[in-house]
């Protein structure tokens, strides 16, 4: 079973600011251009999940339009990571004191207020569940076709980076520096073995 993660593409938002859950728009022309080539590579399949956020709803619009075997569900649990009263705020205004007070306390601190890292590998971790268990019972139903059971995400950055440490082994992390530093680019695909 795989689970084909897609990161949606550039926010209009300046570069610098917190925008977890904030929910902003996708450049359009980027969009597109990131449907285009998904509707190419991404398998066919029956799971098609998306966040709520319109820079992922987007998305999965103009794929939809152009693959209409992909038919989506919006789940709330592929939403990017809450950072509370730090949403649209500059990063570099957000304050040395703040920042330590969760990089100090990673894994329980919930930063502005919104929600921690443990929180939120914990909401990553039960879709992938569903969503594996989901896949179990169409392969067991489609047992004779011999075709591989895969499923899609469009998500964000921060659940890319969940799911891929949840895939590793890793349900939990405590320290700032176990958090994946590099995370794929705007519309790029990462793919999963569950």
């Amino acid at each position: 079973m795989k689970l084909w993660l897609v990161r949606h593409a550039r926010p209009l938002i300046d570069a610098g600011v917190c925008y977890g859950a904030l929910d902003v728009p996708a450049d359009d022309v980027a969009t597109r251009a990131a449907a285009a080539q998904l509707a190419i590579s991404l398998p066919q399949t029956r799971f098609l999940s998306t966040s709520p956020l319109q820079r992922c709803e987007q998305l999965t619009q103009y794929l939809r339009g152009l693959r209409a075997d992909l038919i989506p569900n919006v789940d709330n649990r592929l939403a990017e990571m809450n950072f509370g009263t730090w949403e649209g705020r500059r990063w570099d205004a957000i304050g040395q004191t703040a920042l330590a007070a969760w990089t100090d306390d990673f894994a329980q601190h919930p930063p502005g207020g919104g929600e921690s890292v443990r929180a939120f590998m914990a909401r990553v971790e039960a879709a992938m569940v569903q969503t594996a268990t989901n896949m179990a019972v169409e392969i067991a139903a489609d047992i004779a076709t011999g075709i591989e059971t895969e499923a899609i995400w469009i998500t964000h950055a921060g659940v890319i980076r969940a799911a891929t440490l949840i895939a590793g082994g890793v349900r939990q992390i405590e320290r700032a520096d176990q958090w994946p530093v590099n995370g794929p680019a705007w519309g790029e695909t990462v793919v999963l073995d569950l």
